[in-house]
């Protein structure tokens, strides 16, 4: 059904650590989006088919209201809130599975906690170079997202049966919010044959991509149309566009995680933008999205000019300094990474 891609050694591996395991702990990125909620979800519920002791997914921080409808996200514990909770968890656990990341200061405040675990540490991912900080690493940056991966390792395990609905639900969840609804990082034909395999397992795609894309609040909607009418800014002669929100911004807005969520793609329906730039202010720092079409490879762009990284056509980054600042830097990178130099003859 599907190409084998996963080494039998670590299929071995992982069969054995969960074998033996008995306490599990599934931890993601900061700030999590619906992959690193679904991948990690969808592997509690997998988990859960076993008699184990205990099984928790720990995220550092708030995750979109969007999200929260998923199979098993009111069990999900916030690092943030339940620092001492979530230490001891990590601290007793057999086996610490680090889902959508790559790079262990993507975890944030709760890095630390994870670094002192002597629990077996798996990353499952789908990001470029991965960091060596895990006993195993099964990193796969050709998948469209972590949660399809984890829906291959469950396959390759043998276990397909495994997967009820409310797993199905979680990796499919994760699999269309990580390639935009399959508008992009999508174009692999096997795809569509976990998406066939997951519906028969019950659920409705349609219902999912209508909680996710189309259940907002009105704060959420005023601030887009604030957005594309106020502050979006074409550069045309780069076929470029950006977007920059304060804090202050933000707050007039009501801002609660995940409204932003999807913005940075809004200026790419402009036939004539390839490349989009979203710079958002945070509290000690500004977080920046990215997304492009065709060749331009936004993710160089990202580790160039603002720390980051991520897939060609979808990445992120970070800068220390103020919006004035990024948008300086930003505008130079233009002069020297034009999307007009990477459009094919």
């Amino acid at each position: 059904m599907l190409t084998k891609i996963i080494d039998n050694d670590k299929i071995h591996k992982l069969k054995t650590y969960i074998d033996k395991g008995d306490k599990f702990v599934i931890v993601s990125h900061e700030m999590p989006d619906g992959d690193a909620i679904g991948s990690s979800l969808g592997l509690y519920h997998y988990l859960m088919s076993f008699d184990k002791k205990s099984i928790k997914v720990i995220v550092p921080n708030r995750f979109p209201a969007f999200l929260k409808w998923m199979p098993g996200a009111i069990d999900v514990i916030l690092y943030e809130q339940y620092p001492d909770f979530a230490t001891q968890l990590i601290n007793e656990a057999d086996v610490v599975f680090c889902l959508d990341l790559n790079a262990i200061k993507r975890l944030g405040k709760m890095a630390d906690a994870v670094a002192a675990s002597d629990a077996r540490k798996i990353m499952i991912d789908h990001h470029p170079d991965p960091d060596d900080f895990c006993k195993m690493i099964v990193s796969y940056p050709e998948m469209s997202s972590t949660s399809e991966l984890v829906f291959r390792i469950i396959c390759a395990l043998g276990d397909i049966d495994l997967i009820e609905k409310e797993a199905a639900e979680c990796i499919f969840t994760g699999m269309m919010t990580d390639t935009g609804s399959f508008g992009y990082s999508s174009n692999n034909a096997e795809i569509y044959i976990i998406v066939s395999e997951l519906i028969k397992k019950g659920i409705d795609k349609d219902e999912i991509y209508r909680k996710v894309n189309q259940v907002y609040s009105e704060h959420r909607l005023r601030l887009m149309g604030y957005v594309l009418y106020e502050k979006m800014k074409i550069y045309p002669d780069k076929k470029t566009a950006m977007f920059v929100l304060s804090q202050e911004e933000l707050n007039r807005f009501r801002y609660k995680s995940g409204d932003t969520e999807g913005f940075v793609n809004l200026p790419l329906s402009i036939g004539e933008i390839s490349f989009s730039i979203f710079f958002r202010e945070e509290t000690n720092l500004i977080k920046i999205s990215m997304r492009s079409t065709g060749d331009f490879p936004c993710n160089r762009f990202a580790a160039e000019y603002f720390n980051g990284g991520g897939h060609k056509n979808a990445s992120g980054g970070e800068f220390y300094g103020t919006l004035e600042e990024a948008v300086k830097v930003f505008e130079n990178g233009l002069i020297q990474f034009n999307p007009n130099n990477f459009e094919k003859s």
